[in-house]
């Protein structure tokens, strides 16, 4: 039984759904709300990487929080639609370099985002065959350093290394005690990441060193 595995977030790691994510929003807002709020790109990619209920708070902090989860659910679901026909963008050789990987590593996929999303990401691109396992925060309402744990745990995995891109990606992985490399090319900034790409095909001369 294979104990080590390769964990991938989403959004600025595998791909940029950042177009497609804001006129969702923007319309679902627009249409059922009478907030006077538009989304973009450089909104979401400060919100990329939080859990459902933070962004919430900071999208719409004037609400009820009963409120802003309802109109986030909206949002949610204005975007799954609009994504299966625009989806997001993988970034360079991503698609080739999990190919590679896949052949000497389990892959996975964790993140915050909503029931669904992973999905279509996996339905769009084509990548399906190359992942193992994926969990979200959707299907767990926990930190995604539980999240990490829980997968690790169902997939018997001791040894793992996470890849993402913001600061929350680094504080759940270690939370969870587990390495983390910085995709330094997607939405965040982070100054003391140990171990950092430019590109997703560093990956395959780097993750030898972590097993």
């Amino acid at each position: 039984m294979t104990t080590t595995g390769i964990i991938f977030d989403v959004d600025g790691t595998l791909w940029d759904s950042t177009d497609t994510v804001a006129k969702a929003w923007t319309d679902a807002i627009q249409q059922h709300t009478h907030l006077n709020l538009e989304i973009n790109g450089a909104v979401l990619k400060n919100l990329f990487g939080k859990t459902m209920s933070e962004i919430a708070a900071a999208l719409f902090p004037s609400l009820p929080e009963k409120d802003r989860l309802s109109i986030l659910d909206i949002c949610y679901e204005y975007e799954n639609r609009l994504l299966k026909t625009q989806p997001g963008r993988l970034y360079d050789k991503v698609y080739e370099i999990l190919s590679i990987l896949s052949k000497k590593y389990p892959l996975f996929i964790v993140s915050n985002c909503q029931c669904g999303y992973i999905e279509l990401l996996l339905e769009t691109t084509k990548i399906t065959p190359f992942i193992t396992d994926t969990l979200c925060f959707g299907q767990t309402q926990t930190p995604k350093s539980q999240t990490i744990l829980t997968l690790m745990e169902r997939n018997h995995l001791k040894n793992a290394v996470y890849i993402g891109d913001t600061q929350g990606d680094y504080d759940a992985c270690k939370a969870a005690g587990i390495p983390f490399i910085y995709a330094d090319y997607g939405f965040g900034e982070i100054k003391d990441a140990p171990v950092s790409i430019h590109t997703f095909s560093e990956l395959v001369t780097l993750l030898p060193d972590f097993f």
